[in-house]
C-alpha cells in the first residue's frame, strides 16, 4: 500500500507505527465507542490499512514497532486469518464496522479494551502474551474455541449480546481453550450460553459480580473444566443452567452472595467434580435443582437456607461441613432427592458430626436414616420399624426402653397387687410378690420363681399375656438396636 493512498487519519497511524507511538482520536479520555458509527473521516481508518501495517509495515532501526490506536472507527473486514503478527496490537475504544477475524493467527499481544464490535472470530488463535477484551461491547458472538493464550484473558466489564443468543450457538465460545494465567471476567454481562467445556486455566476463573442470562437453557457449560486455583463467583447472578460436571478445582468454588436461578430445571450441576472447597451461603435461595452427585469436596461451606426444593447428593463425599448447624437444619437436604433413598448421605453427615464431637447430633442423623429407610419397606417391615422406633428409637434412644419397662412394671404391679392370682399348689407356692411376678412376665430370660407358681385367671390372664408379649417385643427391639449401635462403633 502506497502512502499517498492514505487519508490524513490513516497517514497519522502509519507514521506512528514504526516507533510504536500511540495515536488517540478521542476528544476526551472517557469518550465511549458507542457512537462510533457516526464518527467522521477525521478518525476513520480502513481495516486493510491496519492489515498492511501488521503484516508488512515500515520499521525503523532502534525502534519497536507497534500498533496503538484509540478512538478510531475501523471500516471494512479486518482479516488476519492464519497470519503471524509479532507486533503489539492495541485498538482501544475503537468502533469496528465488521467482525474482527484472527482465526489461527499467532499474535504477540492483543488489546481491544473499550471497543465496540459486531463480533470476534478467533478459533485456535495463539497469543504469546495476554488477550484483553475489558469493557468491550460485542453485538455478535465471540468465537475463541481452541485458543492458546500464554497470559491472561481479560473480559472484565465486557458485554456480549448476540441476537438470538438464548438458544443454539453459544455467544461466548471458549471450549478447549488453554490459558496460562487467569480468566478474568468480573462484571461480565452476557445474554446466551458461555461454553467453557474442556478448558484449561492455569490460574483462576473470576466471575465476581457477573450477570449471565440464558433463561431455560445453559448459561455456563463448563463440563470437564480444569483450573489451577479457584472459581470465584462472589455476587454472581445467573438465569439459566450452570454445568460444571467433571470439573477439577483444587482451590475453592466461591459462590458467596450469589443468585442462581433456573426455575423448573437445574440451576447448578457440579456432579462428578473434585473440588477443594465449596462456599455457598449468604445469598438468595437457589431457584432450580442443585446437583452435587458423585463429587469429592474437602470442605463444604453450605447454608441450609440457600438450598432449593430439589437437591441431588447421591454418593457426594465431603470431609467437613460448616457452619455447624443442628441436625434439624441439615437433614432436609438429604430428603429432597426425589429419586432414591441414599444411606451414604446420612453416613457422611454422621461422620461430620462425630469429627466435631457432637455425638448426640450423629445419633439423631442415624435415627433419621432408619426412619427414611422405613418408607422404602413393605408394610410388615414398616410395622416392625415403627415398633422399634416407638420402643427404643432404633437403638439410638435406649432410655426409652427403660421408660417402657418401668411403666409396664408399675401398671402390672398395681393390677396384681389389687387382685393376686391364685397359686398352682398352695402348700408349695412362695409368698406372692406383685412386683417380682410382673418382672417374671416382662423379662423373657430371667426367672424369680413367681410366674411358675401362680395361675392367673380371667382378666389377670389377659394382662399376663400382654406383659409377656410386650416383654418379648421390648427385648427383641433392644437387642436389634444395641446390635446396630455396636456394629457402627
Amino acid at each position: 500500500m502506497e502512502i499517498d493512498e492514505l487519508t490524513p487519519a490513516e497517514r497519522t497511524v502509519w507514521e506512528a507505527f514504526p516507533k510504536g507511538r500511540p495515536v488517540d482520536f478521542r476528544g476526551t479520555p472517557d469518550e465511549s465507542a458507542a457512537d462510533g458509527a457516526g464518527w467522521g473521516p477525521e478518525r476513520t481508518v480502513r481495516a486493510e490499512v491496519l492489515r498492511a501495517l501488521l503484516l508488512d509495515g515500515p520499521e525503523e532501526r532502534g525502534e519497536v514497532a507497534a500498533l496503538k490506536v484509540a478512538g478510531a472507527r475501523i471500516t471494512g473486514v479486518t482479516d488476519l486469518r492464519y497470519a503471524t503478527v509479532d507486533r503489539v496490537v492495541r485498538l482501544s475504544d475503537c468502533s469496528f464496522d465488521e467482525v474482527l477475524d484472527v482465526s489461527g493467527t499467532q499474535l504477540k499481544y492483543l488489546n481491544l479494551s473499550g471497543s465496540h464490535l459486531p463480533g470476534l472470530t478467533g478459533a485456535r488463535v495463539r497469543v504469546d502474551g495476554g488477550l484483553r477484551l475489558t469493557r468491550c461491547r460485542f453485538r455478535g458472538r465471540v468465537r475463541l474455541g481452541g485458543a492458546q493464550i500464554a497470559g491472561a484473558l481479560y473480559l472484565e466489564d465486557a458485554e456480549i449480546t448476540a441476537e438470538g443468543g438464548g438458544r443454539g450457538e453459544p455467544v461466548l465460545q471458549l471450549h478447549q481453550v488453554t490459558i496460562g494465567e487467569d480468566l478474568c471476567a468480573s462484571r461480565l454481562r452476557t445474554r446466551g450460553e458461555i461454553r467453557l467445556n474442556g478448558a484449561s486455566i492455569s490460574g483462576s476463573l473470576r466471575l465476581e459480580e457477573a450477570r449471565l442470562t440464558s433463561p431455560g437453557d445453559f448459561v455456563l457449560d463448563a463440563e470437564a473444566l480444569e483450573v489451577g486455583a479457584n472459581v470465584l463467583g462472589r455476587r454472581l447472578t445467573t438465569d439459566g443452567r450452570i454445568d460444571l460436571r467433571g470439573a477439577r478445582i483444587p482451590g475453592r468454588l466461591d459462590l458467596l452472595y450469589c443468585r442462581l436461578s433456573n426455575p423448573g430445571g437445574t440451576a447448578l450441576r457440579a456432579s462428578s467434580c473434585v473440588i477443594g472447597e465449596v462456599w455457598l451461603r449468604e445469598g438468595e435461595r437457589m431457584r432450580g435443582r442443585l446437583n452435587l452427585r458423585r463429587s469429592q469436596i474437602e470442605h463444604l461451606d453450605l447454608a441450609p437456607e440457600m438450598l432449593p426444593d430439589q437437591v441431588r447428593l447421591l454418593d457426594l463425599t465431603y470431609t467437613s461441613l460448616t457452619p455447624h448447624e443442628p441436625p434439624e437444619r441439615r437433614l432436609p437436604m438429604l430428603e429432597r432427592d426425589e429419586d432414591t433413598f441414599d444411606p451414604h448421605g446420612y453416613e457422611q453427615l454422621t461422620a461430620v458430626y462425630r469429627r466435631t464431637g457432637d455425638d448426640h447430633a450423629a445419633r439423631l442423623v442415624q435415627l433419621a436414616k432408619q426412619r427414611h429407610h422405613r418408607t422404602t419397606l413393605p408394610w410388615y417391615g414398616r410395622l416392625w420399624g415403627r415398633v422399634q422406633d416407638a420402643t427404643v428409637g432404633y437403638g439410638f434412644r435406649p432410655m426409652r426402653a427403660l421408660g417402657w419397662l418401668l411403666s409396664l412394671l408399675a401398671a402390672g404391679s398395681v393390677a396384681f397387687a389389687l387382685d393376686a392370682p391364685p397359686p398352682l399348689k398352695a402348700d408349695e407356692a412362695p409368698p406372692f410378690d406383685a412386683v417380682f411376678y410382673t418382672l417374671d412376665l416382662l423379662l423373657p430370660v430371667i426367672s424369680f420363681g413367681q410366674e411358675a407358681a401362680f395361675a392367673p385367671r380371667g382378666w389377670q390372664q389377659a394382662v399376663a399375656y400382654v406383659l409377656v408379649l410386650t416383654g418379648w417385643i421390648l427385648a427383641t427391639t433392644v437387642i436389634a438396636g444395641v446390635t446396630r449401635t455396636v456394629s457402627r462403633q
